[in-house]
C-alpha cells in the first residue's frame, strides 16, 4: 500500500509540474532580452490555443497580463485566453503558477528587466525575503495592479 500510494504522490508532480521550455534564443515578449542568460526571473504565459509567451520577470509578464493589447499580433482577445500564467520561485528556482504566488515588491532583488516583483510559491518565505532584503510588502497575484507596474518602471 506505501508503494502505491508513493507512487501515485510521483505520478501526480509529474502530472501537475511546470515548466518554462526556452531554446538559447528565447526572448523576453516585452524587453527583447534573452531568457537563458538569467532562469531565475523567468515567467511564460501559455494561451489556450497552445501558443507561448515568454517574459524575462514578472514584472514583464504582468505588464502583458495588464494590457496585452499592446501586443494585438499574439491574438489574446480577453481574460478567458490565458491558460497557464507561470513564474519562477525565486528561492528555489521552481516554476510555479502565478495566479497562487506572491510577490515581493521594493526589495534590493534586481532582475534583468531592473526594479521587480519577486515571487514566491508561500507567504512565508516571500514575508522572510521581505524582512532580509527590505522588502516593502507583499502582493498575492490579484493585488498587483497596473498603477504598481507601473510605480515600479518609474512611470508615476
Amino acid at each position: 500500500m506505501k508503494n502505491i500510494l508513493l507512487i501515485l504522490v510521483m505520478l501526480s508532480s509529474l502530472v501537475f509540474a511546470y515548466e518554462i521550455d526556452i531554446t538559447k534564443n528565447t526572448e523576453c515578449e516585452v524587453r527583447h532580452l534573452k531568457l537563458i542568460k538569467d532562469m531565475k526571473w523567468a515567467s511564460k504565459i501559455e494561451l489556450q490555443n497552445g501558443k507561448k509567451v515568454y517574459f524575462s520577470s514578472p514584472k514583464s509578464m504582468f505588464e502583458f497580463y495588464f494590457r496585452p493589447a499592446n501586443w494585438a499580433y499574439i491574438g489574446v482577445k480577453s481574460e478567458e485566453d490565458f491558460k497557464d500564467i507561470l513564474v519562477t520561485d525565486y528561492s528555489n528556482g521552481k516554476i510555479i503558477e502565478a495566479r497562487g504566488a506572491f510577490f515581493v515588491y521594493g526589495s534590493r532583488a534586481i532582475s534583468p528587466a531592473g526594479d521587480d516583483l519577486v515571487p514566491f510559491d508561500s507567504y512565508k518565505e516571500a514575508k522572510e525575503f521581505a524582512k532580509k532584503y527590505n522588502g516593502k510588502r507583499v502582493f498575492g497575484f490579484k493585488e498587483v495592479s497596473m498603477a504598481l507596474i507601473n510605480l515600479i518602471n518609474g512611470r508615476i
